[in-house]
């Protein structure tokens, strides 16, 4: 498990691609130095193994499935990439809920500087917009991040001065591409409704009768 708040920017040093798959070494400062093997890393969001480590350099797999999903598949040597260790039990939770399980890829379309911050608007895809709710939380390229607003296919995050410096945001421009991994609570949430007691998938949705029967109203 993972929080959104990222340790430091990483840089790509090789990919090795085979028929399906790649392998990727990484560089970094901070992260390399307390990994171990088969530890989990969030490299831009995105959960993977360490099959290899040495210095300041270590190698993750990706598989087939984790090409398709995600922007790893675009990555080349010398981009950077947000990294963080798996989160330590009784270490601080800064960000939210983060499991490095990617929903779906959206598109930057809008960036304005609003005083010190830089309001970023992405586009996503229904299976990830279903889940946008207003002040909630999203996370974007693995950066935990407050919804400020959003439409039916677009939402808004606000970029302060640290993140933008500290993360691949900040370097990030209309038309790239941002994994995204929506707020787990609202997947959970989302499976309790639509369940009845014996298993089977309930027509049912939220209403007013719903919360009143079961004490909510």
């Amino acid at each position: 498990m993972f929080t959104g708040i990222v340790e430091e920017m990483g840089v790509v040093k090789n990919i090795r691609r085979g028929m399906e798959s790649a392998v990727l070494t990484i560089e970094g400062k901070v992260v390399p130095g307390d990994l171990n093997l088969g530890d989990s890393v969030a490299v831009n969001g995105v959960c993977l193994t360490v099959v290899d480590y040495k210095d300041r350099f270590f190698e993750v797999d990706v598989m087939a499935e984790t090409l398709r999903l995600t922007t790893l598949k675009e990555l080349k040597p010398g981009d950077r990439v947000n990294l963080e260790r798996a989160l330590k039990a009784g270490g601080r939770f800064g960000g939210h809920i983060v499991t490095g399980h990617i929903d779906g890829v959206g598109v930057i379309v809008g960036q304005e500087k609003e005083d010190i911050a830089v309001v970023t608007d992405i586009q996503a895809p229904p299976e990830v917009m279903k889940y946008v709710v207003k002040k909630g939380s999203i996370a974007v390229d693995g950066i935990s991040l407050t919804v400020v607003d959003f439409s039916q296919d677009t939402f808004q995050v606000s970029l302060i001065p640290h993140t933008a410096a500290v993360t691949t945001l900040g370097y990030k421009k209309p038309g790239d591409k941002v994994n995204l991994e929506a707020d787990i609570i609202g997947k959970y949430v989302e499976k309790l409704l639509s369940f009845k007691e014996n298993g089977s998938k309930s027509s049912r949705g939220l209403d007013l009768e719903f919360l009143a029967e079961h004490g909510f109203l």
